[in-house]
């Protein structure tokens, strides 16, 4: 359970060019949000992405903790001031960052997954893919090597989930002084009508959004919120789709593979009727 002003952000490391740009926004988001920093590096011995290992226990142990102490230091020089500490933990990497989660403020994480995914998709049992659908709070995806400017964006789709992320957004936008746009994208003209409806619900039932832009894309939905990705600071969207069946619905995915600024993937609650902890669908199962 997580803790008013104790829970710490954490950012999961593995020596990426990446997962320096996720601590780099970590570490400003723990100074924004007044929480420790938490950098973490899940190691596994032998590591299976290596097969047979070609350095001893002690030497890869060492190798880790330097890994760490590198991140905590890029975090300390991007944001003078962050209480920043490192922590090398035995585990997969998606087993430790999911327990991370359940008492982090927020996650954060690089997209080195993306590069390295193929043209048809990000494979589901990815880490990436993992974190960002059953996380236990809210994830963000770092981008891009300096912050970006622009409004907050929110996705809005009438759903539950959508709202709980319109929640996160007005907080979001009230603690960094920033404008905050609505976006609903309807599927042709003629629908203006009942995508104004929508934005109309979500602004009177989340309080904080009086001062918020509403906009209506024509569209497919996807696509048109990875448009307009390139000119908001972040976006924030719930990861289930409009249903809430899908481990990651369609619009969450390509905002998670083609978004050209951080992406905030909102979680609350562990996802329900899904896997547990530390299993994934079988390997080679791919997200288009």
């Amino acid at each position: 359970m997580r803790t008013p002003k104790q829970s710490p952000v954490v950012v999961g490391v593995n020596g990426t060019a990446a997962s320096l740009t996720a601590v780099r926004l970590g570490a400003r988001e723990a100074i924004s949000r007044g929480r420790k920093l938490r950098v973490v590096h899940a190691f596994t011995w032998p590591d299976p992405r290596f097969g047979k290992p070609s350095q001893g226990y002690a030497q890869a142990r060492r190798e880790a903790s330097r890994l760490v102490d590198r991140a905590v230091a890029a975090a300390q020089r991007s944001a003078p001031g962050v209480k920043a500490t490192g922590q090398v933990t035995d585990g997969l990497p998606i087993r430790v960052l999911l327990q991370q989660s359940r008492t982090a403020d927020l996650l954060v994480l690089g997209d080195e997954d993306l590069a390295a995914s193929s043209p048809t998709g990000l494979p589901v049992d990815s880490v990436l893919f993992q974190a960002v659908s059953r996380a236990f709070c809210p994830i963000v995806v770092a981008r891009g090597p300096r912050p970006a400017s622009g409004p907050l964006l929110a996705g809005v789709d009438g759903s539950p989930e959508s709202l709980q992320a319109l929640q996160l957004a007005a907080e979001e936008a009230s603690r960094r002084a920033a404008p905050i746009v609505l976006a609903h994208v309807i599927s042709k003209r003629g629908g203006e009508k009942a995508g104004r409806r929508v934005l109309d619900r979500a602004m009177a039932e989340v309080p904080g959004l009086q001062d918020a832009t509403t906009r209506l894309i024509v569209g497919e939905p996807g696509t048109a919120l990875v448009r307009a990705s390139r000119k908001a600071r972040m976006v924030l969207v719930g990861p289930r789709g409009k249903d809430g069946t899908q481990l990651l619905g369609p619009v969450a995915l390509q905002l998670l593979r083609r978004g050209a600024c951080p992406t905030l993937f909102v979680h609350g609650t562990t996802a329900t009727g899904h896997w547990s902890p530390g299993t994934v669908p079988s390997a080679g199962t791919r997200a288009s």
